[in-house]
């Protein structure tokens, strides 16, 4: 089995919170929400049809950012892990985690013509930990590593002492079933989606990380959450989160999809006051080509770029391989107000100024997708390739950085 970066990314953060490792995640687990529009739109789409891709195509494109190598996690279904995972063995020979969506709250319902994401949140199960494990309802001791052992549990607070006290208590019942089976878990955070007492916009960030703190207080190092997933309310309460416990480690959610710039942007400066995930679903999926787009995010997180080269970058990516952008240039240099929940809920805001910079040079066709050679090495460590593809595992984000600027170079 090869070792998953995830592991070793994990261990580096915990030992130095500073040392400039960054974890990506394709959350591909929209099965779990949106219905027929899922998979997202069909490269055939057109905006009056409402064509989405099928189930086998979403699943393809799954496999293909697997084998891509630049994200850490990627997270499915129930379902996609089973096929995936357990018997299809996608993830055997690669330093890519895959985990599966443990639960599956209220407010992820987006179901056409129904009204669940406008109800206060309800806690909810469809899959169980034994069929993320190893695809059935009881699995022998030998069994559990065949699926995932990495789960998404998400929980919405909406400022009700009912409600949440609810909420609280399904998550402990699972952080205690998780711990007993040698299950992983990253704890996802909404904002309120219906809060019963309304909060302050300017002082939701202030809620959310308070009942992030007082949630996990009483829970000892075996089941806590490996890392946060949440909303990025900006740098004073992201700031502030990091510096209370560098031990908890910090990713944000994408929201939905809004520009190019909107999702560059955001994870430059998230990573910038203490982020140290990115889990980004709809900005990867609804991207004119995902592969691209996540070699441009790993580009930023390394340092090897900033947003704005990585827009102009982008679309000469595009204009290379003959794909016409949904926006101008020009257009997917602005920064909207991207939606953070599935239903539409809370803001985030990046600074509104931002400077134009030179254009970056247009990428050849040719060169698109095609591996550069790798860095050399550090001294003493293992060669970053395997079998002539670099081996993004047992590279370190300075050796990332300085492979990409080769590539860059070279396109």
């Amino acid at each position: 089995m090869v070792t998953k970066s995830l592991d070793i990314k994990l261990a580096r953060i915990r030992a130095n919170p500073n040392c400039g490792e960054f974890i990506l995640a394709d959350a591909k687990d929209a099965d779990m929400a949106f219905g027929i529009a899922s998979p997202g739109k069909s490269p055939e789409h057109y905006a009056q049809e409402g064509k989405f891709r099928s189930l086998p195509e979403f699943h393809e494109c799954i496999r293909q950012v697997v084998r891509q190598g630049l994200v850490d996690i990627m997270l499915m279904s129930a379902h996609a892990n089973d096929l995936l995972t357990i018997k299809e063995r996608l993830f055997d020979n690669s330093h890519v985690t895959p985990a599966a969506r443990a639960n599956d709250t209220t407010d992820v319902h987006v179901i056409r013509e129904g009204t669940y994401i406008r109800q206060p949140s309800r806690p909810f199960r469809t899959a169980t930990i034994e069929q993320i494990q190893c695809g059935r309802a009881e699995c022998g001791p030998q069994e559990r590593g065949l699926g995932a052992d990495l789960g998404l549990y998400s929980v919405t607070f909406n400022n009700d002492i009912d409600l949440d006290l609810h909420t609280l208590e399904r998550y402990r019942e699972f952080r205690l079933e998780a711990e007993k089976k040698g299950f992983r878990h990253f704890l996802e955070v909404f904002d309120p989606n219906a809060p019963c007492n309304p909060i302050p916009e300017d002082k939701i960030g202030a809620y959310i990380n308070d009942m992030i703190v007082r949630s996990l207080a009483g829970v000892p190092e075996a089941g806590r959450p490996l890392f946060l997933k949440m909303v990025y309310h900006g740098p004073k309460w992201t700031e502030e989160l990091a510096s209370y416990d560098p031990q908890l480690v910090i990713g944000i959610l994408g929201g939905s999809a809004g520009t190019t710039y909107d999702a560059f942007k955001m994870i430059a400066e998230a990573r910038k006051y203490g982020a140290r995930v990115a889990l980004y679903g709809r900005k990867i999926n609804n991207a004119e080509n995902q592969l691209a787009f996540i070699e441009m995010l790993r580009r930023i997180v390394d340092g090897q770029i900033s947003p704005e080269e990585a827009v102009r970058a982008y679309h000469g990516v595009l204009q290379g391989l003959g794909i016409r952008p949904y926006r101008t240039l020009e257009d997917d240099m602005q920064l909207t107000a991207a939606n953070m929940s599935y239903g539409g809920g809370g803001q985030v805001r990046v600074p509104a100024a931002v400077a134009r910079p030179a254009a970056a040079p247009a990428v050849r066709s040719a060169d698109a997708g095609r591996p550069a050679p790798a860095a050399a090495p550090s001294a003493g460590r293992p060669s970053p390739r395997d079998n002539g593809h670099p081996d993004f595992a047992r590279m370190n984000s300075q050796e990332r950085a300085a492979y990409f600027r080769q590539r860059l170079s070279r396109l």
